[in-house]
């Protein structure tokens, strides 16, 4: 849903003036939030630079949409400061409004109002002219592919039909920073990927986007810098390949055709590094450092076959975000 002020412009220079870091447009330092005796944000600190997507990955509870609601003025901080493009969302939310769109974790269109409707409403009250809010809803009904149903009460619309229609309401004036937490939850993977796309075109026009999400091929594809925030707190952040390499680098995952032969093979590949069974690997496979890539394939495989010990399937791969979260967590997303 669109948050911009329908009766404040951004402080004059007779109100509260920006303070910003120059190579930022969203600066938190030290965000704390508690609800009652529970400390949820324990000291968030990140930036995101102007253009970029920033991927905010945690499991439930970690603090990720509580980070989203202080950001978007809907919740009040206890202490930190955070900014949107140098105005503070403590003291100056009328400006941060009128600056930033949100798609939150639950569809915020009205159900009794049609598609087109609901997006004529939001141009309204975003000050477009009738004409314009007209226009502005069919490209956005033909964009996230609602014509069909535009003339339909959202109180019929799928899971999926809502986050389109809620994004779509996000986005009828083009935000300068956009908040998108879980927005692809409930959608099908066409859908996913529609949304995908329009992320994309939107950083292209240069939008700063924050995205959080369980899906974590999802900021593999989408996000230029990733934070991961578990209890409260950021415990990794970085690009996505840096995060990777900080699990390490590519690895042999390995099935045996007999799961019999795991303790043979552990003991045939011992002097080759560390070995791993369930963590980064799936499925009952074997995984091994490969540091010299292709080589070290080559070596397990004359090894094994040496041996007389079958191979099921072998493969050379580099760490995926689900291996990264597990090594900074211990647990998955979905905890």
């Amino acid at each position: 849903m669109p948050l911009k002020s329908t009766s404040a412009s951004p402080p004059t220079q007779s109100q509260p003036t920006r303070s910003q870091p120059a190579d930022s447009i969203v600066s938190v330092q030290n965000l704390t939030k508690r609800f009652g005796n529970t400390p949820v944000l324990r000291g968030i600190t990140l930036s995101v630079q102007r253009g970029t997507v920033l991927g905010v990955l945690g499991p439930n509870g970690a603090g990720k949409t509580t980070a989203i609601n202080c950001l978007t003025t809907l919740l009040t901080p206890d202490s930190g400061t955070a900014t949107i493009a140098g105005y503070d969302v403590v003291r100056q939310p009328e400006a941060v409004r009128s600056l930033i769109g949100l798609t939150g974790q639950f569809a915020a269109v009205d159900e009794i109002l049609t598609a087109r409707e609901n997006l004529i409403l939001f141009g309204r009250l975003l000050r477009l002219s009738r004409k314009a809010a007209h226009d502005r809803a069919d490209e956005l009904l033909t964009q996230f592919d609602l014509s069909e149903a535009a003339n339909r009460q959202v109180k019929t619309f799928s899971g999926g039909m809502r986050r389109r229609l809620d994004l779509a309401a996000s986005i009828v004036v083009l935000p300068l920073v956009l908040f998108l937490d879980e927005p692809t939850t409930g959608l099908d993977p066409r859908s996913r990927q529609q949304l995908w796309s329009v992320v994309q075109s939107l950083k292209d026009r240069g939008v700063t986007i924050i995205l959080t999400t369980q899906y974590l091929e999802e900021a593999d594809a989408l996000a230029d810098q990733i934070v991961v925030i578990d209890h409260g707190q950021v415990i990794a952040e970085g690009t996505v390949d840096e995060l990777k390499d900080r699990v390490g680098g590519k690895f042999c995952e390995l099935r045996l055709a007999n799961l019999e032969d795991i303790p043979q093979v552990k003991g045939l590949l011992a002097d080759m590094g560390d070995i791993v069974t369930g963590e980064m690997s799936e499925g009952g496979a074997i995984a091994i450092a490969a540091p010299k890539g292709a080589s070290t394939l080559t070596e397990i495989v004359l090894r094994l076959e040496s041996a007389n010990i079958a191979i099921a399937d072998i493969s050379l791969r580099r760490p995926s975000l689900d291996d990264v979260f597990f090594a900074l967590t211990g647990h998955t997303t979905q905890v």
